[in-house]
């Protein structure tokens, strides 16, 4: 009976050792499943993470390029700009240089017209110098001297000059420069002009020369 008892924990321990066997084989197979997954996982993230990595790193190539491309264009809108400027000063500078010089040779010969319409005043002066020496007749003389006087006159006046009427008017120190004072001949000049010693003129209503005058009081 002892020895069969023995035999039964014998076979039942030999039974055993196979199950035992298997198990670990089924653990060591899932372990190996678990890290093969793991590895798995683990070889997808690093994919994942290159395939991040390979597009920020597309991304911020294009993102150069973009601004490289940006300053450049803003380059040559600069450049563009500096030539236009650089054009319109000289072009300035050219129209400064050409008005300056139309300026002087205006202002050089601004006053030929004037000048060489005077020039028959000049030459009735002549001609009434050599009518005085060769005359004795005062008469002739003073038709000569009226003559040049009313063409002079009408020069004035073609060229927009006329005289300033002062004579028994108000005194205005718009119009006039008062020399001196007089008692006035009579009531009605008190204020007035009552002596011209230069006649003042107008250029197209602009006063060029006042009237000096004398006042009565």
């Amino acid at each position: 009976m002892t020895k069969k008892k023995v035999i039964k924990k014998g076979a039942s321990s030999k039974a055993k050792r196979p199950e035992t066997s298997d198990n670990k084989k089924d653990i060591d197979s899932k372990a190996k499943s678990v890290s093969s997954l793991e590895r798995e996982e683990k070889d997808e993230k690093a994919k994942n993470n290159e395939n991040v990595k390979s597009q920020k790193t597309q991304k911020e190539v294009k993102d150069t390029d973009k601004d490289d491309k940006t300053e450049e264009s803003v380059e040559e809108k600069l450049t563009d700009i500096r030539n236009k400027y650089l054009r319109l000063s000289a072009e300035f500078d050219n129209y400064r240089k050409r008005t300056l010089k139309e300026k002087i040779d205006l202002t050089k010969s601004a006053g030929e017209s004037m000048l060489a319409n005077l020039l028959p005043v000049m030459d009735d002066f002549d001609r009434a110098a050599k009518m005085m020496e060769d005359t004795e007749e005062i008469t002739a003389i003073k038709e000569g001297v009226n003559l040049i006087s009313n063409k002079f006159r009408e020069f004035l006046k073609q060229n927009g000059v006329k005289e300033i009427e002062s004579y028994n008017r108000e005194f205005d120190t718009d119009l006039h420069e008062a020399i001196t004072k007089i008692p006035a001949p009579n009531k009605s000049m008190k204020g007035k002009v009552v002596d011209v010693i230069q006649k003042g003129y107008y250029l197209n209503d602009k006063v060029i020369r006042y009237s000096k005058v004398v006042i009565g009081e």
